[in-house]
């Protein structure tokens, strides 16, 4: 098969899914097109990982289509988790009304997709440029989908003022960092910034907008808490884990390829953000009483936590923030998982709501204690290795300071997912007998919950197959 084929061979996967959505859709009946748009969307993207492990793994780095994409092990691990966080995402807008019985709002996800998986794999400015498109367009749709609620709309149009904004300001960096080289391929680039100058320092600040937007470090975060409140959950779980890998996929490539000759001068930038994002999505996440901000403000800290292996920018550090944002995806989809299920049967998003869940739907309960658990950073799982590993990176590179920060906010953040657990497990439904309340869920959700959940423990204690496929993604910016 042609290396140009491989190269992007995911995303036309994905496209003819989107297409067989498009296609099938008038042929459904009203009933039945839940189901079928949902298990169509969720097997296709199956099927394209399977076919992508079979055929299109890399065997080396080299550029295709005209040295637009770069065919290599980083590309392809990102590209297996955007797929599989769709897949997950697709089994849950099953559920939700009104968006569940809609082609065009799995075509958006599909569409989305296709977007972050150029993204990783973007070798050009043109291309990283379109990528960033292909997937917010959708993005801010899906955030607004629901038209009836007002907090959708208000969501997506948000998403949408402020995403624009820092779309052109990351264009017009991009524009900068072309006038200066004179090429738009990121290897050509690096002979011309081999210095410090008040030029290069403008491009990066314009640069670290653009991607600190979409990834929501602070202070770029405004838009998160608002806009994952009013979305619907399984939207805002996609958008706080594969939206936000696509970010940091960009980022690693753009920094670690264009800029390494001022290398400490953007890990310094980048070692502040990390601090005031961890510190920051701690310390609010402490007052929130509505569960989908509380995650949005996490989501912020967990960033900060990520780009810790970036400002290491050694293999160890790369390694970890790949490894993390794996474990990120599978716990994050978890959270807001739970979240969705508990608030269509509750109509509640505030944590006083969740008082007795355990009770009322004991495996529900269990799954939410591994998520949060995870959350935290507690063994045996996937959020404790993968916070070991960007500490490691950042201590081998000797950024103490940073670990000590890290660690720290670590604690912080360790007390509100135990208070959330806490309401889930010891306090009591007032004047109700919780066994009369169940929480009941669809057979689909079972199953997503189920691989997500078992994904998290394996992750964290039989870490060594993903370690590995992370150490490959770092080694090919090596």
């Amino acid at each position: 098969m042609s290396i140009n084929i491989l190269a992007i061979l995911p995303e036309i996967l994905i496209l003819v899914v989107a297409l067989l959505v498009l296609v099938l859709d008038p042929f459904w009946k009203e009933e039945n097109r839940r189901v079928s748009l949902g298990w169509l969307t969720a097997g296709g993207l199956t099927a394209v990982m399977v076919i992508s492990m079979l055929v299109g793994q890399p065997t080396q780095s080299t550029l295709a289509l005209g040295g637009m994409v770069r065919f290599d092990w980083l590309a392809f691990v990102f590209k297996m988790l955007f797929t599989f966080g769709a897949a997950i995402t697709a089994i849950f807008m099953m559920d939700v009304d009104n968006l569940g019985k809609r082609a065009e709002a799995y075509l958006l996800l599909l569409c989305a997709t296709i977007g972050m998986s150029l993204m990783a794999s973007s070798a050009d400015l043109v291309m990283v440029y379109l990528a960033i498109e292909t997937t917010s367009i959708p993005m801010y749709v899906l955030a607004g989908f629901l038209l009836g609620d007002k907090k959708s709309t208000e969501a997506g149009f948000k998403y949408l003022l402020f995403g624009a904004l820092t779309s052109a300001i990351f264009l017009y960096g991009l524009s900068l960092v072309y006038g200066f080289s004179g090429t738009t391929q990121f290897v050509g680039m690096r002979s011309y910034f081999l210095t410090l100058n008040p030029i290069s320092v403008g491009v990066m600040f314009l640069l670290v907008v653009g991607l600190g937007f979409k990834v929501s470090l602070v202070p770029f975060h405004f838009w998160a808490p608002d806009t994952y409140e009013g979305s619907p959950t399984p939207v805002a779980g996609f958008l706080s884990t594969a939206s936000k890998a696509a970010g940091f996929a960009v980022l690693l490539r753009l920094f670690l390829t264009v800029f390494p000759q001022v290398a400490e001068h953007w890990q310094l930038l980048l070692a502040i953000l990390a601090v005031l994002s961890m510190t920051l999505g701690n310390l609010v996440a402490l007052g929130q009483t509505n569960i989908k901000r509380l995650l949005a403000y996490s989501s912020i800290a967990h960033a900060g936590y990520a780009l810790i292996g970036v400002v290491a920018n050694n293999q160890l550090g790369v390694t970890g923030v790949v490894f993390y944002l794996m474990a990120y995806i599978l716990t994050n989809l978890a959270a807001f998982g739970i979240v969705m299920a508990f608030g269509r049967i509750t109509g509640s998003d505030e944590i006083r709501s969740y008082d007795g869940m355990s009770r009322r739907s004991p495996y529900l309960g269990l799954a939410m204690l591994v998520a949060f658990l995870s959350l935290s950073g507690m063994p045996p799982f996937g959020g404790f290795m993968a916070k070991i590993l960007v500490f490691a990176g950042a201590v081998q590179a000797g950024w103490y300071w940073l670990v000590v920060a890290g660690v720290l906010n670590s604690i912080v953040g360790l007390y509100y997912y135990l208070t959330v657990l806490k309401y889930v497990y010891l306090y009591r439904m007032e004047g109700e007998n919780e066994e009369a309340h169940p929480i009941p869920v669809s057979r689909p959700f079972v199953i997503a919950m189920v691989v997500l959940t078992i994904g998290i423990v394996l992750v964290g204690s039989v870490f060594a197959p993903w370690f590995g496929f992370s150490t490959n993604a770092a080694l090919s910016l090596f």
